[in-house]
């Protein structure tokens, strides 16, 4: 975490330059991060949200551990230096659990907590933001404080006992919701000053109170909403006047950066406008899995073309199946018609497909396709009709001719390199790597 807080030291000594965050799970998604953090030679920030990855292992099946080594092997693979991984758990604390009680919940959030620093996690996002089932609502900035730092105490003792370097952390009361926001946008509430500076004396104060105030100075960053947000069809795009007092707030706390969560389907200019108004950390999660979405779709429509209705993987088709039969990601969030359902559940940005590319029989239609187009390679203009972008950097010379995989991730580095550019150093038009 030295390299993250020489950053963060960077850019409170007036460079503009910030980290994004990749939040997926997906291998081909850590895959393509990897490979442009490789080719640009810098670090790369992932996490791990307390829904996909936890004791109980989360909707990916994997606990902390499993992350780790599954982030690390993809790595080695790649030969790429696996210091240069900086791994985060976000959203930790009681999110998963808010049907229990207020001390189950938390109770369950400490193994979580502990398990995740023990792995190696080392940027400790501490989320106790959402009530549980015997709280009263809405949670005050007190309690959300105070049951942060007991998380913190619990982080501090995993990694005084199995050793590495010390964890810094994340804080804050306006969380948006993980993974976007969960009914039409009706207007966002920037966080004023007043009340970043409540949180942040609050905060203080309970670490204070819990006899952590050695290690207050590893709260690097302090969660707020500062504009940005995305629904199922709407995306609410940065407007940097309007964050003009928040951004101007956090200049007088030189340790203290902002982390912007569901800064997905920004705009270039956006990202960069986040960073140099001290949104140092950006998060960034179902904008990859979405692009990712869309080449496959793509490829599932030039394989249907080109191959056949008989031979075809009908990838897309699978998928509806498999998420009509299993609705537990997506009902909740898609509402209305059952016509609106589907078209939520094939395009919403908020991208509930996520959660069902590790599904067996959608695993095999995606491989399915793979072989399909590998046996017999479809024509660049065919290409060029659904992924025009892939098929140029093929024109270029960038991208394998043969291999669909390629252009998939080729989709998902388009949207990563969006952030990349904006998080690293400009000096006269060259970007400082």
């Amino acid at each position: 975490m030295q390299s993250l807080l020489q950053l963060i030291h960077r850019h409170k000594s007036g460079e503009a330059v910030g980290i994004y965050s990749v939040c997926s799970a997906h291998s081909w998604v850590l895959e393509s991060a990897l490979q442009l953090a490789k080719e640009r030679k810098t670090a790369l920030l992932i996490e791990a949200t307390s829904n996909q990855v936890n004791q109980f292992g989360g909707y990916t099946g994997m606990q902390p551990i499993d992350f780790r080594n599954k982030v690390f092997n993809i790595a080695h693979k790649l030969d790429f230096p696996t210091q240069q991984i900086w791994l985060g758990g976000d959203h930790l604390g009681p999110n998963v659990w808010q049907e229990h009680s207020a001390e189950q919940a938390m109770i369950f959030s400490e193994t979580l907590i502990y398990d995740y620093v023990k792995a190696g996690f080392r940027k400790i996002h501490l989320d106790c933001s959402m009530p549980c089932a015997d709280d009263a609502t809405p949670l005050t900035d007190e309690i959300v404080a105070q049951r942060a730092a007991r998380l913190c105490a619990v982080a501090e003792r995993s990694w005084q006992e199995n050793g590495g370097e010390a964890p810094v952390y994340v804080i804050g009361t306006e969380v948006p919701t993980p993974g976007g926001a969960k009914s039409a946008l009706t207007g966002i509430q920037i966080t004023s000053a007043k009340a970043a500076d409540t949180t942040l004396n609050i905060h203080q104060k309970a670490w204070r109170n819990t006899g952590l105030t050695d290690v207050w100075p590893r709260v690097i960053a302090l969660v707020v909403q500062p504009g940005v947000e995305f629904d199922h069809y709407q995306v609410e795009h940065y407007q940097p006047e309007k964050a003009k007092a928040l951004s101007q707030y956090i200049e007088s706390h030189p340790h203290i950066v902002y982390e912007a969560h569901s800064t997905d389907y920004q705009t270039a200019q956006a990202y960069q406008n986040l960073v140099r108004d001290h949104f140092v950390i950006l998060k960034v999660g179902p904008a990859l899995t979405f692009a990712l979405r869309e080449a496959l779709f793509a490829l599932d429509k030039l394989d249907r073309e080109w191959n056949g209705e008989h031979v075809a993987a009908h990838l897309s088709e699978t998928l509806e199946q498999v998420m009509y039969e299993q609705p537990n990601h997506w009902r909740p969030y898609y509402q209305g018609s059952a016509h609106q359902q589907y078209i939520d559940r094939q395009y919403s940005l908020s991208d509930r497909i996520r959660y069902y590319w590790t599904n067996p029989k959608v695993a095999a239609a995606v491989e399915k396709l793979l072989t399909n187009l590998r046996q017999h390679p479809v024509p660049l203009a065919m290409l060029s009709q659904y992924l025009p972008e892939q098929m140029e950097a093929i024109n270029a010379g960038r991208l394998s001719a043969t291999e669909p995989k390629e252009w998939v991730k080729d989709k998902i580095r388009s949207v990563l390199m969006h952030y990349a550019i904006a998080c690293e150093t400009k000096i006269e038009g060259a970007v400082i790597l």
